[in-house]
């Protein structure tokens, strides 16, 4: 097999560090490999698969010879995403600088790959809870079509980063050990207030744009109509930061064009390839951040009618939105376009 030579932009970081995972795990086909960051992070050393790397400062010139670059993410991705495509690298980018853009692909392998195809040095990865939302929507809509979806998440503190998990751990050590608790990260850092979230939830993830709705919520709506090319389909979000370490949880309600009864989206849900449905009420079978977590798949259960409209389904989605929401997504696009010889 033919193996290239890969570039990881944001090595060490948390989504960095699962494609690190992930490449290993898969066996992924790369020949040279550049691990890069921010200046800060510079000079750090990185065992990886029996050998040091040390991580260099990303720069133009970082990505010659490159021809698969995987970008964590970040605000450096606007401008370094541009260069390393000059140099003949295809970027898969992690941010969201470039999803809305209507020149570069927004893709998830599964659901819109014949999207790949039409890129032009970048293909961006959609937003985690987008990402995770869509693996579950895909088979419904494709037996049915969607009119209507009301999605409501259940967000993990990992979505803001290490930061995000280490304020949580001290918060509930501060609450248990009745110390004052402090809040410096979430909602997000760059806002001006902070909130609790141990034994709390924060109906704010990202800031306020039109109309009162969170970006994060914007992301969600505008990516799934991108994603689907279906722009007729109404969409409504609310997201929601939880104190869970890992794995975002959707509560989606689903108004279909046309019958489709819960077991017969059980079938079409199971059939699909990376979800699994775990749905059994007599047994309390259902999925749960939990036991979901460092698994590649998306979960799907409590399927079951809403019978408010006429064709009406209510599900509960989780995914770990580090590997399928974010790294997972971006290796399996570079996967697919080796498979189908586009690199």
């Amino acid at each position: 097999m033919k193996k290239y030579n890969v570039a990881i932009l944001g090595a060490t970081g948390a989504v960095g560090q699962e494609f690190l995972k992930l490449i290993e795990e898969r066996n992924f086909p790369f020949n040279e490999l550049k691990l890069l960051a921010s200046e800060r992070s510079a000079g750090k050393t990185i065992f990886f698969m029996g050998k040091d790397y040390i991580v260099e400062e990303a720069t133009p010139d970082s990505f010659n010879g490159v021809q698969i670059a995987l970008f964590a993410g970040g605000s450096i991705s606007k401008t370094l995403a541009p260069e390393a495509a000059k140099r003949g690298a295809v970027v898969i980018d992690n941010s969201s600088a470039f999803r809305m853009d209507p020149e570069v692909p927004l893709v998830v392998p599964e659901v819109n790959p014949e999207a790949i195809k039409n890129h032009k040095g970048i293909i961006a990865n959609p937003n985690c809870s987008t990402i995770i939302m869509v693996m579950a929507l895909k088979p419904v809509y494709d037996a049915a079509k969607i009119k209507r979806i009301v999605v409501s998440t259940y967000q993990a503190v990992s979505g803001a980063g290490k930061e995000g998990i280490d304020e949580l751990t001290d918060q509930v050590k501060s609450v248990v050990e009745n110390r004052p608790v402090e809040a410096n990260i979430l909602p997000s850092a760059s806002l001006p207030k902070h909130y609790q979230i141990a034994f709390n939830l924060l109906p704010q993830i990202d800031v306020f744009v039109e109309e009162d709705y969170t970006k994060e919520e914007m992301k969600m709506i505008n990516e799934t109509h991108k994603i689907f090319n279906d722009y007729t389909i109404g969409i409504t979000a609310t997201t929601v930061r939880v104190p869970v370490y890992r794995s975002h949880s959707e509560s989606i309600n689903i108004e279909l064009n046309g019958p489709l009864s819960p077991e017969e989206a059980k079938q079409v849900l199971s059939k699909f390839p990376g979800v699994i449905v775990q749905d059994n009420p007599a047994e309390m079978l259902y999925p749960m951040p939990l036991y979901t977590s460092d698994s590649n798949e998306v979960f799907v259960g409590r399927i079951r009618a809403d019978k408010t409209v006429p064709y009406g389904l209510n599900m509960w989605v989780v995914g770990d939105q580090i590997r399928k929401g974010a790294a997972l997504n971006a290796l399996q696009i570079a996967e697919y376009m080796i498979e189908h010889n586009l690199i």
